[in-house]
C-alpha cells in the first residue's frame, strides 16, 4: 500500500475505538421500505450514496438488487435495470425526460445530474408505470432535496485514490410561505487502474489505432462542474410552485470503452411545477408540471493514435445535441370507494449529430442522425380499489400517439420524412396482506417504447455500415410479475420474480458482412431478485441480495446479447448510530449464455471484499474505506461494446483495482 493509503487505513482504524448511542437509522430504514414500498419497488437513499465512492448515480444504484451497469471508463456508467438499459427503461429526475446526446451513449441520463443535489432514487420494476410514456422495463426517478425550514446547507469533500474528487457544497432557507436552494458540486478524477496495476486506458495492443497517445494514457479522466438552484413558493396552505434551475459542464472525459472521447458535455434543466392538494372532497390532488432540457455534446479522437496522421487534429468527429420539453397535467380524485390517478403529458425530442471523418468524403458533414423530432401525446388513467382490509387491486390504461421527424437526409432517409406509433399500455395489479408484516403482489402488465432516432434514421458509412431500420414497430412488453415483502421493526425481506414476453423487440444485429443495423424479434426475458437486512444483537446487521436474469431470443434461437449474469452481495454492519464498520462481499457468476452472432464473449466469474467505516457527531461526519481490498482484476459482462465500425469484437473494460477514499461532510 502506498502512504496515503496506510494513513487512510490508519483513521478508520481510529474510528473503530468510539463509541457512542443515536437512534439507529437503518432501523428507521426496515420501517420506512416495510411501509411505504410495494415489493415492485426499491429505493436507494441518500445515506447509501454518501457511503460509497460512487461517482455517478449509475454507479451507486449498483448496489440494489436487480440493477447492473455498462462500464465505460472512470465515469458515466449507464444503468442496466432486470437486463433493460437504454430506452427500454425511464431514466428520470423530479419526473422529468432528459435524454444524452451521444449516439455511443457515452452521456446516459443518469450522467447529467450529480448526487448532490439528489435526496432519493424511485425504482419501479417492470411496466407499472402509466404516468410516463416508455418505460417498457421500469422506471427509475431520481427526486431532488427540497429546502427545510430555516437555514440549512450541507458542506461535503471526498478524494480517493487516482485523485478522485468529489466536493459539494448547497444552502437553503426556508419559511412556511417562501424557500430557497442552491448548490455547486465539482468532480475530478485521473485515469483509474485495474487490478493487474495498469491504468484503464492501456487496454489497446501497440498495434492498435485506438490506443491513447502517451500523453493522455495517464490524463485527467473527467472534470466537472454543476451548479444548481430551486425556488419554492406555498401560496395557500394546501399549494405549492416550484423553479428549478441545473448547469453542468463536463470537459475532457475518456472513454476507454469507445474509439472516441468528449471534449465536453454541456447540460441545461430546468423545471417548473404547480400543485394543490385537498381541493374538494372529490379532487384530492392537481399537479402541472413544465419541463425543458438540452445537452450539447462533442467527441473526437484526439486522444489516440488513430488521428496522429490527420491533416486535421482529429481523424473522425461527433458534434451531436439534443433537446426535449414537455408538459404534464395530473390528477387524482376520490371516486367511490377507490381512487382514480389520471393525466394527460406531451413531450418534444430532438436529436441532432454531425459525424466528420478523414476516411470519409474527407471531413464532409454526414447527417448521423439527421435533426430527428420525436414528439409523443399521451393520456392515462389508473384505478384503485380496496377490497376489503387486506386486498387492494390496481387497473389502468395508457394511449400514447408518436411521431418522429427527420428535418435533415442522409442516405437512409430524405429530409421532411417521418414515421407514426400508435400505442397502449395497460396492468392490472393485486395487492394481499393476510397480516401486518406481510405483503404479496402480483401484477400483469403491457408496456411499449417506440424507437428512438437512432434506431430509425442513423447512418454511419464504412465497412461495415452502422444503420437505422425506418420499418421497426414498436415494442411490446407482455410481462407476468410475482413478490412478496416480509417486514418486521427489525427485519425486511422482498422476494420477486418475473417473466416478460417481448413482441417487436428492438435487437442490434449483424445484417450482412458489410452491415450493422437493427430488427425486430421476438425475445423473452424472465429473472428473479432477493433482497434482505435483518438487525442482530449487539447492534449488528446483516444483509444480502441476490439477482438473476436470464434474456432469450426466441426468434434466432439463441441467448439474447447484453444479459448481466447471477449476481448477490452479502454483508455484516456494526452500526451504534454514531459509528459503524461494514465488510461486503460481491460475488458475480460466469456468463456464458451469450450470443455468438454478434462474437459476444464469455465473462468470467469474480469475488470483491470492501471496507468502509464513519463516523458522525451532530452535524459532522467522516467515512472512509476500501473497495476491492485484494486489488482483483475483475470484468463486468457488459464491460465492452460491440464495434459499430469494424467487425470483431470489442476490447473490454476492467474494473477499478483496490481504490481508498475518504468523505468529510458537515450538515447545518
Amino acid at each position: 500500500m502506498t502512504v496515503q493509503q496506510l494513513s487512510l487505513l490508519a483513521l478508520l482504524l481510529a474510528l473503530t475505538a468510539q463509541t457512542a448511542r443515536a437512534e439507529h437509522l437503518l432501523l428507521d430504514e426496515i420501517i420506512v421500505r416495510a411501509d411505504k414500498e410495494s415489493p415492485k419497488e426499491e429505493s436507494l437513499s441518500v445515506r447509501e450514496v454518501r457511503e460509497s465512492p460512487a461517482r455517478d448515480m449509475g454507479e451507486a444504484l449498483k448496489q440494489v438488487e436487480g440493477i447492473n451497469i455498462v462500464h465505460k471508463g472512470a465515469i458515466a456508467n449507464d444503468v442496466v435495470l432486470r437486463g433493460f438499459q437504454k430506452d427500454n427503461i425511464n431514466v428520470l429526475v423530479d419526473g422529468v425526460r432528459l435524454h444524452g446526446a451521444c449516439p455511443s451513449r457515452m452521456d446516459p441520463p443518469s450522467f447529467h445530474y450529480d448526487f448532490a443535489e439528489i435526496e432519493q432514487v424511485r425504482i419501479i420494476k417492470g411496466p407499472y408505470d402509466l404516468s410516463n410514456p416508455g418505460g417498457l422495463g421500469g422506471l427509475i426517478d431520481a427526486q431532488t432535496k427540497r429546502p427545510g425550514k430555516g437555514f440549512g446547507g450541507e458542506l461535503s469533500l471526498g478524494y480517493g485514490d487516482w485523485h478522485g474528487t468529489n466536493a459539494a457544497a448547497t444552502a437553503s432557507y426556508g419559511t412556511e410561505r417562501y424557500d430557497a436552494l442552491m448548490g455547486y458540486a465539482y468532480k475530478y478524477s485521473d485515469v483509474p487502474q485495474s487490478g493487474n496495476g495498469k491504468l484503464l486506458t492501456q487496454i489497446y495492443p501497440a498495434t492498435s489505432p485506438n490506443r491513447y497517445k502517451n500523453a493522455a494514457v495517464d490524463s485527467k479522466a473527467y472534470e466537472i462542474n454543476t451548479g444548481w438552484g430551486k425556488l419554492g413558493l406555498n401560496p395557500t396552505s394546501n399549494s405549492r410552485t416550484e423553479l428549478s434551475y441545473t448547469y453542468q459542464d463536463a470537459d475532457h472525459v475518456l472513454y476507454p470503452y469507445l474509439k472516441m472521447d468528449a471534449d465536453y458535455d454541456r447540460t441545461d434543466r430546468m423545471n417548473w411545477s404547480y400543485r394543490i392538494q385537498n381541493l374538494s372532497a372529490l379532487l384530492q390532488d392537481l399537479k402541472l408540471q413544465v419541463y425543458w432540457d438540452r445537452v450539447e455534446h462533442l467527441m473526437d479522437d484526439r486522444s489516440r493514435f488513430s488521428s496522429s496522421t490527420s491533416p486535421r487534429f482529429y481523424s473522425m468527429q461527433t458534434d451531436a445535441s439534443t433537446q426535449t420539453y414537455g408538459a404534464k397535467l395530473q390528477a387524482e380524485l376520490k371516486l367511490g370507494p377507490g381512487s382514480l390517478k389520471s393525466g394527460l403529458d406531451y413531450y418534444n425530442r430532438n436529436w441532432d449529430a454531425t459525424n466528420r471523418r478523414a476516411m470519409y468524403f474527407n471531413y464532409r458533414d454526414l447527417a448521423m442522425i439527421p435533426d430527428v423530432t420525436i414528439e409523443n401525446f399521451g393520456l392515462f388513467g389508473e384505478y384503485t380499489l380496496p377490497l376489503g382490509g387486506k386486498l387492494s387491486l390496481t387497473g389502468g390504461v395508457r394511449g400514447d400517439l408518436t411521431r418522429a421527424k427527420a428535418d435533415r437526409a442522409n442516405t437512409m432517409v430524405t429530409a421532411g420524412s417521418s414515421k407514426e406509433f400508435s400505442t397502449i399500455s395497460a396492468n392490472l395489479q393485486l395487492n394481499y396482506t393476510p397480516f401486518k408484516e406481510l405483503v404479496i403482489f402480483t401484477g400483469l402488465g403491457r408496456g411499449t417504447r417506440t424507437p428512438d432516432q437512432q434506431e430509425l434514421f442513423l447512418d454511419v458509412p464504412g465497412n461495415p455500415a452502422w444503420r437505422g431500420n425506418q420499418g421497426l414497430k414498436a415494442t411490446v412488453n407482455h410481462q407476468a410479475d410475482l413478490g412478496a415483502k416480509y417486514a418486521t421493526d427489525r427485519f425486511y425481506v422482498n422476494a420477486s420474480i418475473f417473466y416478460s414476453d417481448l413482441q417487436d423487440y428492438v435487437n442490434f444485429y449483424q445484417a450482412s458482412a458489410t452491415l450493422k443495423s437493427y430488427q425486430n424479434i421476438h425475445a423473452s426475458i424472465w429473472g428473479a431478485e432477493l433482497g434482505s437486512q435483518v438487525s442482530l444483537p449487539a447492534d449488528l446487521f446483516l444483509r444480502g441480495t441476490l439477482s438473476y436474469t436470464e434474456g432469450r431470443n426466441i426468434s434466432g434461437n439463441r441467448p439474447l446479447s447484453e444479459m448481466p449474469p447471477l449476481k448477490g452481495t452479502i454483508s455484516i454492519r456494526y452500526d451504534n448510530g454514531s459509528f459503524f464498520a461494514e465488510l461486503l462481499e460481491t460475488l458475480s457468476r460466469e456468463q456464458d449464455r451469450i450470443d455468438s452472432s454478434l462474437n459476444e464473449q464469455k465473462t468470467a466469474g469474480w469475488v470483491t471484499t470492501d471496507l468502509k467505516a464513519g463516523y458522525q457527531y451532530k452535524g459532522f461526519s467522516v467515512t472512509g474505506g476500501i473497495n476491492n481490498i485484494l486489488d482483483t482484476q475483475y470484468y463486468s459482462h457488459l464491460s465492452y461494446l460491440r464495434d459499430p465500425f469494424v467487425s470483431g469484437v470489442g476490447y473490454r473494460v476492467p474494473e477499478n483495482g483496490r481504490n481508498v477514499y475518504l468523505t468529510m461532510a458537515y450538515k447545518f
